[in-house]
């Protein structure tokens, strides 16, 4: 039996947990904050539940394979999403990637050709991930099973790679500009899906994602932790909220345990289930276990936008929210602007961005107080935008923060009429409240860029290590693989659980 110390409580460390304190292992967790979950914990106000990170996760495989694994299958009800999509040029809402292409066709006949060279890109990518995006993992399994899962990957991996070679190091931007015309609202709409810049390889997943196999939680992303957190503790787990971790200690180049509000916990191995930089920048009691040049990779690369949050409680019934907004989430882009990400002094970027605006009760009316309705509007934000958000001067930050939620608000109207008279609370998150209550490095929504030109993980073949530099220090977040997400931290987790005997 070891002795594991968690650090995060995130979708990674809580599998990670479980799967050990299955195993036989004595497993203790720390988390910073009141409520476990990390980036997939949600949040009550006033009789309203809103979702705190993600609303929710691809890949039902792996979710669907884990859950079963930790023997919760059962106490976790899922919801497929629906998207509507607004534009200018078109209003359409869609559950297939031939839905998605038929509305796109009709929005733009006179890019009939273009689109059809587009597509046959994506189609071609879209099929060679799809069997090994829908369902679970090989670490997930062992033996023959773990064989069998690895089919997909040796009978379409060759191909795949040869589609990502051919298209090394361009991005979404690069890809649309082949076909359209820069400065066009078809070609910015290639632009804007995702995440700016991202690689072929993720907007293939993106598509299949969005269109075939993303679920929201029913009852909110915090009884995905809950239940996690409540089986890991029902087999003996032991799980510290409002406990920061404040040191990794390591003796003689290994991890030896971590320090928390001033007590020291040992441990005969760290799962350091939270950001990847912080790990190695912050929280390591000695920078030297580390080589120089990595830590100076570490702190010069680049991670994933973060997003600004309005959190709506509406007096109005669902009934009329739905009205308006037709789906559970609805993305609209004006297509009148080529943004950019890269720059953080526009200071108009709210007033141009597209965004999305999202129901809870929709999916669930017991998210919100009886004859009433909820509504968030997420909009991606530059990093360090306006000089990262004014941090550094309280009274000139709230500002900035209370006129982009109105500007927001205003925006949202256009879709949902009399939004703003039906508010009855409200309130907002910028990428630094991510950073404060995820300790994600300028609230990362996922991980590092997705923008091919800024990896982390360099060479040819992507692949997960969770080891480090520092013995007995293992990564179990989705910070494990170059694009994160739920998936990645799952499969994280089971490396680390696999490689504590």
């Amino acid at each position: 039996m070891k002795n594991v110390v968690i650090v995060g409580s995130g979708t990674g460390g809580l599998t990670a947990g479980n799967l050990l304190v299955k195993k036989g292992h004595k497993v203790t967790i720390f988390e910073s904050h009141s409520a476990p979950g990390g980036y997939t914990a949600g949040f009550w106000k006033k009789g309203f539940y809103f979702e705190s990170g993600t609303l929710g996760y691809e890949s039902s495989g792996v979710m669907n394979k884990t859950l079963e694994d930790i023997g919760v299958a059962d106490q976790v009800r899922r919801v497929r999403k629906k998207d509507r999509w607004i534009s200018p040029q078109s209003d359409f809402a869609f559950d297939s990637l031939d839905a998605f292409k038929q509305a796109v066709y009709a929005g733009f006949p006179e890019s009939r050709a273009a689109l059809d060279g587009y597509f046959a890109g994506i189609d071609k990518i879209y099929a060679v991930m799809e069997p090994f995006v829908v369902g679970p993992v090989p670490m997930q399994f062992r033996g023959f099973a773990a064989f069998k899962a690895m089919l997909p990957y040796i009978t379409g991996g060759r191909k795949f790679f040869q589609i990502l070679k051919k298209y090394k190091d361009k991005t979404s931007e690069d890809i649309a500009g082949e076909f359209f015309a820069p400065g066009t609202p078809i070609y910015r709409i290639f632009c804007e899906i995702g995440y700016p810049k991202m690689g072929i390889d993720s907007l293939g997943g993106f598509f299949l994602s969005v269109t075939k196999d993303y679920w929201h939680v029913a009852d909110g992303m915090q009884q995905l932790a809950n239940v996690l957190a409540g089986k890991f503790k029902e087999r003996g787990g032991t799980l510290y909220l409002r406990a920061p971790v404040d040191k990794i200690l390591t003796a003689r180049g290994t991890a030896v345990g971590v320090e928390s509000g001033g007590r020291r916990f040992e441990a005969d191995v760290v799962i350091s289930a939270c950001d990847y930089k912080n790990t190695f920048l912050k929280l390591l009691d000695d920078p030297m276990s580390v080589p120089a040049a990595q830590l100076e990779k570490i702190r010069k690369a680049e991670v994933s936008q973060g997003i600004f949050t309005v959190y709506l409680g509406l007096a109005w019934p669902n009934a009329e929210l739905e009205k308006h907004l037709k789906a559970y989430t609805v993305n609209y882009s004006p297509l009148a602007y080529d943004l950019d990400f890269d720059n953080p002094n526009d200071a108009d970027h709210f007033q141009k961005c597209g965004f999305s605006l999202h129901s809870l009760s929709l999916i669930n009316p017991k998210l919100a107080p009886d004859g009433k309705s909820s509504l968030m509007i997420l909009a991606m934000s530059p990093t360090h935008w306006q000089d990262n958000w004014r941090k550094d001067d309280r009274e000139a930050y709230k500002a900035l923060k209370e006129r982009v939620k109105s500007d927001l608000i205003g925006r949202a109207e256009a879709i949902v009429p009399g939004l703003r008279s039906a508010i009855e609370y409200q309130d907002a998150a910028t990428p630094l409240t991510y950073e404060r209550y995820t300790k994600n490095t300028d609230g990362a929504t996922s991980a590092w860029s997705w923008n091919p030109r800024k990896k982390f993980y360099t060479g040819g073949i992507p692949k997960m290590t969770v080891a480090t530099p520092v013995r007995n220090l293992l990564i179990g977040s989705c910070w494990v693989g170059q694009i994160g997400g739920i998936p990645n931290a799952i499969a994280a987790a089971y490396l680390c659980a696999k490689k504590i005997k």
